[in-house]
């Protein structure tokens, strides 16, 4: 999760008291919350009781004196560092000290009120489930609300999440993924405070493997979400299929043999990947467009070079050895911007360093305004792996809050079965591989990213050093 204070605001105090400067904080470039710089001293001390100084980054120190501009904006590139931080750290980015403050600053910005309200939630083919939460409730407790309203076993929750979308208007339910709903977030403020009906929330299931469908599709309500949900993604073009598989799996479809329809699904390719918007990259040339989608421990790239048909290209996960989201801000005309003021839109891009033959690494770019998603993505497949390597599972309770309970619904809804497959779309193309190997690729135009950004902004990862050379 991308954290940064891209501006400050000068603001008068309550009842016509002294102006103070406050901390813009956004969200993978979505504004969060407005805090001071008393505000976070004051959770920086909280942690430091709970945690230890030792753990804790450092934080930009009390000046006796009034900032000049440019100390304002010293704080400010200070702050957001710590707040990354703190974020990336195992233990204070998961800590209910962290959290709540954020959830709280979040409702004090957006000056929503504690009170019962109907939030809807939509399924992967668009059905609409209706739950009573409170304004404050954290993207844990509407995940439990939405399961009661299903009837989905309480052992089953940590198989789902709740993302945030932005829909699309192209014939069938379709939608851009923006990110995955956090425990730091309250999400009717979350979605209410982006004041655009196109934003909605939408149930989807959270695992990368496919191995782990057998445990949802051991229950009822949880088979009848993953067959709404590969409906839905094979509809929208996201899971290629060929025009015989079409065929078998609407022959499937009216025999209502849904567990058949999964098997046969999960051969498919892309099946369980999240797709992106069309984004441009420089594999295997500079400014080549593309379409990027995340699964089955890989991103995928699909392309087209002059005069050739529809092409893809793989990169494994295991295969990175790093990666970071870089940002940067064009500055407006005349060349200058002073601090805080002036700031175009955000150009975001993805880099990751790949393991393109044994003894030869390369970066490789993507830019995108989902960079930030796509990052999100490559981390949890890589902590999926290495919970697989440890011999752990996901499967998992719903962790009960101190004071908590789990929540249970009045009434119930059904999962709908969606309608069958339409015709294959017959723009669709098949695609060739780019090449068996990548080390047979030539690469052009792939530089090392800006080296202004920190150390600390690099995601190492773990599951590259188990690399062997079978792998390669």
């Amino acid at each position: 999760m991308h954290f940064s204070i891209p501006e400050t605001e000068s603001r008068s105090g309550d009842s016509g008291g002294s102006a103070y400067v406050a901390y813009n904080i956004h969200v993978n470039g979505v504004l969060h919350c407005r805090v001071r710089y008393s505000q976070l001293l004051g959770l920086h001390e909280q942690l430091r009781k709970e945690y230890g100084a030792n753990v804790l980054p450092a934080f930009p120190p009390k000046k006796l004196f009034s900032l000049t501009p440019a100390e304002v904006e010293q704080r400010r590139e200070q702050l957001e560092k710590y707040m990354q931080a703190v974020r990336q750290d195992p233990l204070l980015g998961s800590s209910e000290t962290f959290n709540s403050f954020l959830r709280r600053a979040q409702q004090e910005t957006q000056q929503v009120p504690t009170e019962e309200v109907s939030l809807e939630v939509l399924l992967s083919n668009g059905q609409k489930v209706l739950v009573n939460v409170l304004t404050s409730d954290q993207t844990e407790d509407v995940l439990e609300a939405v399961a009661a309203k299903l009837d989905l076993p309480d052992d089953l929750i940590g198989y789902f999440s709740l993302f945030l979308v932005r829909e699309k208007e192209d014939g069938v339910f379709s939608c851009i993924v923006v990110r995955k709903l956090q425990e730091f977030e309250l999400p009717y403020v979350s979605v209410t405070s982006l004041r655009s009906q196109e934003y909605k929330i939408v149930l989807r299931k959270s695992y990368w493997d496919s191995a782990y469908d057998d445990d949802v599709m051991e229950n009822r309500v949880g088979l009848n979400l993953l067959y709404a949900q590969t409906v839905s993604d094979i509809e929208r073009g996201w899971i290629l299929v060929t025009k015989e598989q079409h065929r078998q799996l609407k022959s499937l479809q009216e025999k209502v043999s849904k567990k058949e329809f999964l098997r046969l699904a999960q051969t498919l390719r892309h099946y369980g990947y999240l797709r992106f918007d069309a984004c441009v990259a420089d594999f295997p040339e500079k400014d080549c467009p593309v379409v990027v989608s995340a699964g089955n421990s890989e991103l995928s790239l699909q392309l087209r070079l002059p005069g050739q048909q529809l092409r893809e290209g793989s990169f494994r996960v295991t295969r990175m050895r790093c990666w970071r989201v870089t940002s940067s801000v064009p500055l407006p005309s005349g060349g200058t911007s002073s601090p805080g003021r002036g700031r175009g839109e955000v150009r975001l891009e993805l880099a990751f360093e790949y393991l393109m033959s044994k003894d030869r690494l390369q970066w490789v770019t993507i830019t995108s305004p989902q960079a930030i998603m796509m990052s999100i993505c490559l981390q949890s497949m890589v902590d999926e792996l290495m919970v697989k390597k440890s011999g752990g599972s996901i499967r998992k309770m719903l962790r009960r809050r101190v004071g908590g309970t789990l929540r249970h619904s009045d009434s119930q809804q059904a999962v709908k079965s969606p309608p069958l497959l339409e015709s294959p779309d017959a723009t669709r193309e098949s695609m060739a591989k780019l090449s068996s190997k990548l080390s047979a690729v030539s690469l052009r135009g792939i530089g090392s990213p800006s080296t202004d950004a920190s150390a600390g902004d690099v995601h190492g990862n773990f599951a590259f050093e188990g690399i062997g050379d079978e792998d390669l």
